[in-house]
């Protein structure tokens, strides 16, 4: 498919220059690097680094990191996305045990577990969701659990296998509104991501918090992302996350334009009105970023910033 047919032709390029809101402080304060030697020491993989995130630099520092379990090679070719695509190789059974070392040492009062597509195993590797839950349980037990999982191609029993363990939030972004998905999503579903949020909430009930994100900047309209939203809560979606598309090489689908802060706040008012329990949307949100503040937590976070937002 021709992207620009999608898209339009008018187009930003890759080196053209971000509005000012993008500024962000350049990694590499001391808990960063402790951070990140950490994760290197352990041969653990983290959705900050692969993804390019932003972020990493204030939630390193302040104490909080996503870790991606099966590795940094994912089945799929999603046009935004940056991690790398191919046949995967990575089969850690003591992955999880070496998550959840991390995740006690580190005093995590949140733990975000993801993971990259594995369409190559059985279960899309919802074994390996249920043994890093599991292990943090076992050696971090004061620690909630958000997991955000691929759809599993929309089979039912790998999710169930995820939900029985009652992680704390169930995360599963839907990533675009349905229009771009063919661009954007290759070889996913606009609608069976919505069942595998509406199975989650059904199969998890009030034990489990759901929840998905959005990105713009690819030419969607306020229209477009509000009916997505409205279909989200139709699912029985909870809590929602909108960012700002960032282009990460010339390979990826080109920016469309830059949305101002104050049309996310316009997004983030349509949502609440929508019955959403909590949205975080902003220029730099994602869907990790201080995902402890997104629900009820029952102790203080890491940090100045994380124990000033409760």
């Amino acid at each position: 498919m021709d992207v620009l047919q999608v898209l339009g032709s008018d187009v930003l390029s890759l080196h053209d220059r971000k509005p000012k809101w993008f500024k962000v402080p350049a990694p590499g304060g001391p808990r960063y690097r402790q951070l990140r030697n950490r994760i290197e020491a352990e041969n653990l993989h983290t959705v900050c680094q692969e993804a390019a995130c932003p972020n990493i630099g204030e939630c390193w520092e302040r104490g909080t990191a996503t870790f991606m379990i099966l590795g940094d090679t994912c089945t799929r070719r999603c046009g935004f996305c940056n991690v790398q695509t191919g046949k995967p190789t990575w089969n850690d059974p003591l992955e999880p045990a070496r998550v959840a070392r991390s995740v006690a040492r580190m005093g995590l009062r949140h733990a975000v577990i993801t993971s990259v597509d594995r369409d190559d195993l059985p279960d899309y590797g919802a074994s390996a969701f249920v043994g890093v839950i599991r292990q943090i349980r076992r050696q971090a037990p004061g620690c909630k659990i958000e997991v955000l999982t691929p759809d599993f191609r929309g089979q039912e029993m790998p999710l169930a296998k995820v939900i029985a363990e009652r992680p704390d939030v169930f995360n599963h972004n839907v990533e675009v509104v349905p229009r771009l998905y063919p661009v954007a999503r290759r070889g996913s579903r606009f609608e069976r991501s919505l069942r595998v949020l509406a199975n989650a909430k059904e199969m998890g009930g009030g034990e489990v918090v759901t929840k998905s994100g959005l990105m713009v900047g690819l030419g969607e309209t306020h229209e477009e992302m509000v009916e997505a939203f409205a279909m989200l809560r139709e699912h029985h979606v909870q809590v929602l996350t909108v960012g700002q598309y960032l282009r990460p090489t010339e390979r990826h689908l080109p920016v469309v334009r830059y949305w101002h802060p104050d049309e996310f706040k316009a997004l983030e008012t349509a949502a609440y009105e929508l019955g959403f329990d909590h949205i975080a949307a902003g220029p730099l949100v994602r869907s990790s970023y201080h995902a402890d503040t997104h629900i009820e937590q029952d102790r203080p976070g890491i940090g100045p910033l994380a124990a000033a937002t409760g």
